[in-house]
């Protein structure tokens, strides 16, 4: 029997993706997996260190595994990597109930903000609320689209998904197509209470409309980030109020230069490595503290580099050149 999920997998110790693309790619398995399982996507979230969805099926766990094999296939052929990537245990919690639904859907269509990077739900693009309510809010948007030839190059190897799932430009299936937003709509009820929730301060009001509706478990800010790395839910409440440190170097960003500066003036300097998954562990140390010792130096002395005026954290540096503690 299908039943509405939130699935969460993490990653303490690398980042789960390096770049725009991995994030492109991601999602698109998700969708070959909703499809190739029978579930249904309602809503999902993705970040450098752990990725979330709303979904219906009757195995979460099978779901969830499926999904992971198949991105840890990509991954490590694209980074010349082994093993499996993230957490061994995937985070589940089944959700029931009109307010229980709305109040995962919230924290999953808000990871944007509560991770402090973006202002609002609608400025962050690696999640799915920017594809509920687009007539009556005024994001119908027609992307250009990809050649159907070259699809295969953004999806699994001998996979197959329906053609009414576009693909942009970019490599991204469009999140419209993929994901039941009527469904998502339905609970919303009106585009006017789906902003209000979008924008809306977390409070006990929300905790108690859960508990009215039934015995499950609620759902909190806490309880869908559980086992997300470094996660401080004081600081998502901050960031509800739209504060954006705009300095504040991403994941992302900081693998770009890493993957696409750094290791290619290496290269040039006669080391022959591609990815970082090629150096010695001992090597990472070093080439970490090489550049932490730069990005001091931006902040200190005002020097010419990639990361003057920005901020980077020590975790952020170990995870992004996947050196464990």
């Amino acid at each position: 029997m299908k039943e509405t999920y939130h699935i969460c997998h993490s990653s303490h110790e690398e980042v789960l993706f390096r770049s725009e693309r991995d994030l492109i790619i991601g999602f698109n398995y998700l969708a070959v997996t909703a499809f190739d399982t029978d579930s249904t996507l309602f809503a999902d979230g993705f970040l450098s260190t752990h990725h979330h969805e709303v979904v219906r099926t009757d195995d979460p766990l099978t779901f969830g595994r499926r999904y992971r094999f198949a991105y840890t296939r990509y991954f490590n052929a694209k980074y010349c990597r082994k093993g499996s990537i993230g957490e061994n245990r995937q985070f589940i919690m089944k959700v029931d109930g009109l307010y229980h639904t709305q109040a995962l859907l919230n924290y999953v269509l808000r990871q944007g903000l509560h991770h402090g990077l973006s202002a609002t739900p609608f400025g962050y693009k690696h999640c799915s609320a920017n594809s509920v309510f687009r007539e009556e809010l005024g994001r119908i948007v027609n992307p250009p689209l990809i050649a159907e030839w070259d699809r295969h190059i953004y999806l699994p190897r001998n996979v197959k998904v329906p053609l009414k799932y576009r693909m942009a430009s970019d490599g991204l299936l469009l999140r419209e197509d993929v994901e039941d937003t009527a469904y998502v709509e339905s609970v919303y009820v009106s585009p006017r209470n789906f902003l209000f929730q979008m924008n809306r301060i977390s409070d006990e009001k929300d905790i108690a409309e859960q508990q009215k509706e039934n015995s499950m478990p609620v759902v909190t800010l806490e309880a869908v980030e559980r086992g997300v790395p470094s996660f401080d839910p004081s600081k998502a409440l901050v960031a509800e109020q739209g504060r954006v440190n705009k300095s504040r170097m991403t994941d992302i960003e900081l693998c770009h230069i890493i993957d696409d500066v750094i290791l290619p003036e290496r290269f040039f300097r006669g080391v022959q490595e591609s990815s970082i998954y090629l150096i010695a562990e001992r090597a990472r140390a070093d080439l970490g503290n090489s550049i932490w010792k730069e990005y001091r130096n931006a902040q200190y002395r005002k020097s010419n580099s990639v990361f003057s005026g920005r901020i980077i954290t020590e975790d952020q540096l170990r995870r992004c050149l996947c050196i464990k503690k």
